[in-house]
């Protein structure tokens, strides 16, 4: 990160990424291939944790891909799918029509336990201590104060809940950043925050019991150009402070392009996303001291490891 402050990511205006979500809604499921296989891991990790929450809050709802999979796994369970973006939760409500739903999630339905909020995850309107479980999908790099966010969830959490989630990491996208920066001194890509740095403010916020581990997935396109579509269509094209703010002249994309073959293999051009997963507790009793994770060298823990952690917790 190039900001002074880890705890708070490149400055951008909130108005912006509302807006630029509110035009990627309609075609956000047909691109968000990483997006969608990440949520789908996320949920995963729910099967080794022993939690049966009475509330859950959904934060950064999207399309909704997220609610319908906490829904089915936790269908006596009330849900708040809450999104920065009235048009991504317009399209959640879609996707939670009756229609095409199992018995017990259209009862749910009709027993009014799902309610849909449109607001800022670093001022949630939500009473303290009044949620079980908080479930975050690639959400948190689109928040501008990490530690205002963190202490939002310690406060709405109940005592024993649990936090969720996942966020992009460093190399995210490293690919099309380098080959900009050659042509470039303009920010052209998302900068995307640390995972240790994250790892300081669960312990300086004290949560209980933090974990994290990363996993990089690598996608192959046949175009540059394609890369930068799908960019868009999910609303992730950049928005960080010193972005280049007039149009990119076809010289210097061209010469963007041209350093992007460096990174030609035979599967195609590749884009990188380094994915962080994180879980923490919310301690039953005010902490006075917790483990902080190593900020050395980079952590990465298998899906074996954190397997055993979850277990050890649930006795």
């Amino acid at each position: 990160m190039n900001t002074k402050d880890p705890s708070v990511l490149p400055a951008f205006s909130k108005a912006q990424v509302q807006e630029t979500f509110n035009r990627a809604a309609d075609s956000y499921d047909g691109a968000a291939i990483v997006q969608q296989e990440v949520c789908k891991r996320l949920l995963e990790r729910l099967d080794y944790i022993k939690i049966k929450p009475q509330i859950i809050l959904d934060l950064g709802t999207g399309t909704g891909q997220g609610v319908q999979g906490l829904a089915e796994q936790y269908p006596e369970a009330g849900l708040i799918a809450m999104d920065l973006a009235p048009r991504m939760l317009e399209k959640c409500r879609q996707r939670l029509k009756p229609s095409g739903l199992t018995d017990k999630l259209r009862r749910a339905i009709r027993a009014n336990r799902y309610h849909y909020v449109c607001a800022d995850a670093e001022q949630l309107p939500l009473v303290d201590a009044s949620v079980d479980l908080i479930f975050s999908n690639l959400t948190i790099q689109w928040c501008t104060d990490l530690v205002q966010l963190f202490q939002e969830f310690r406060r709405v959490l109940k005592p024993g809940g649990l936090l969720l989630f996942s966020i992009f990491g460093t190399d995210t996208l490293k690919e099309l950043r380098a080959s900009w920066a050659a042509v470039s001194d303009k920010v052209h890509v998302n900068e995307f925050t640390d995972m240790h740095d994250i790892g300081d403010i669960l312990y300086n916020v004290q949560t209980e019991n933090p974990v994290m581990d990363s996993e990089r997935i690598v996608l192959n396109y046949s175009s540059v150009k394609q890369i930068m579509l799908d960019l868009k269509a999910v609303g992730a094209h950049n928005q960080n402070r010193g972005r280049e703010t007039a149009l990119t002249g076809k010289q210097r994309f061209k010469a963007m392009l041209e350093q992007y073959e460096q990174f030609k293999t035979a599967d195609g051009y590749p884009l990188t996303y380094e994915v962080v997963y994180g879980h923490a507790w919310n301690p039953k009793t005010p902490l006075q001291n917790t483990h902080a994770i190593d900020n050395g060298q980079q952590t990465s823990i298998s899906m074996a490891q954190l397997k055993s952690t979850l277990k050890s917790r649930e006795k």
